[in-house]
């Protein structure tokens, strides 16, 4: 048996942040559930600033519930957490349980993704061109972590797990370019490192250019991605990161989480307000702490390194 190699240099840190990733996702979730499919001038009258989770919206959540954001999140770190490696029907059969109980929110594309797999058992989708949404990028920080340490590992398994629901190239583009951005803020690389993952992808599809972005926050993979970027390069915390993403309202509850899982990741653990991590299930909290910890611990960065 080959001696196992010490842990990598700051993985304490890196631990830390692939916890907040998962949770700093799960309360970006929760706080824009209230304000999905608001305009900004509704928002704007009804709360001033919306900065607080506080339930309600659409779904008449409780304060601190999450939505299918989440839940497809959650099905993506239990099929990896819980097999040997990389288990692409694990996570598609995590998929229909979720969906066959029938959860308070599920997109179209997702619901049809979902449905034709569980009918054919075929593990991609066919290439659609109405397969453009934000449903395969929003649950992308467990693969991110999972692939840390191999961007090109990263880029195979993000559209491995899109084609499920989504076959599209502007949504595969856009998961690799999430995987990317939480990767590097995981690893703790100066912000330009960063931003450079964002321009990569607006040069092989100038559709995503975000700069200055002020149009809608839909589902529109597209629309989603530069409202998320444009907030998360114009501001300078975690809080006003999201604060900036969900009073855009529209698609409220995925673009909170995106963005909730690059500053989760950029940011830390500590940079999460503790009123928003605390509006959270605790059950939920210890559950997305876990399975953050063993999906950085089964990446390539850790692989064959001591957890002492």
């Amino acid at each position: 048996m080959s001696p196992r190699r010490k842990a990598p240099p700051g993985a304490a840190r890196i631990v830390n942040r692939a916890r907040a990733a998962l949770l700093g996702a799960a309360v970006g979730d929760a706080l824009g559930a209230t304000t999905e499919f608001m305009k900004p001038a509704q928002i704007r009258d009804r709360f001033g600033v919306h900065r607080e989770i506080v339930g309600g919206g659409w779904l008449k959540l409780s304060p601190g519930q999450v939505t299918d954001d989440t839940e497809m999140t959650l099905c993506v770190a239990r099929g990896i957490a819980g097999s040997g490696g990389w288990d692409l029907k694990g996570i598609a059969d995590r998929f229909a349980h979720w969906l066959s109980g029938g959860p308070a929110d599920v997109g179209a594309t997702c619901r049809r993704g979902i449905q034709e797999y569980v009918k054919t058992r075929r593990l991609a989708a066919a290439p659609n061109e109405w397969d453009a949404g934000n449903g395969a990028a929003m649950r992308m920080a467990p693969v991110a972590l999972y692939a840390l340490g191999d961007e090109q590992l990263l880029s195979r398994l993000a559209v491995e797990q899109a084609h499920i629901t989504h076959h599209h190239p502007l949504s595969d583009a856009a998961c690799v370019a999430v995987g990317k951005l939480v990767q590097r803020g995981l690893l703790g690389k100066p912000l330009p490192g960063l931003r450079a993952a964002a321009d990569e992808l607006a040069a092989r599809h100038p559709e995503f250019r975000f700069e200055g972005y002020d149009g809608e926050a839909t589902g529109y993979v597209v629309n989603t991605l530069r409202t998320v970027l444009d907030a998360f390069f114009s501001t300078q915390s975690f809080e006003e990161c999201l604060v900036k993403t969900v009073n855009r309202g529209d698609d409220a509850d995925t673009t909170g989480s995106i963005a909730g899982a690059i500053a989760g990741a950029r940011y830390g653990l500590a940079a999460i307000p503790g009123r928003w991590l605390r509006a959270l299930d605790g059950t939920l909290q210890e559950e997305l702490s876990r399975l953050a910890e063993e999906l950085v611990r089964k990446s390539p960065l850790f692989a064959g390194t001591s957890t002492r």
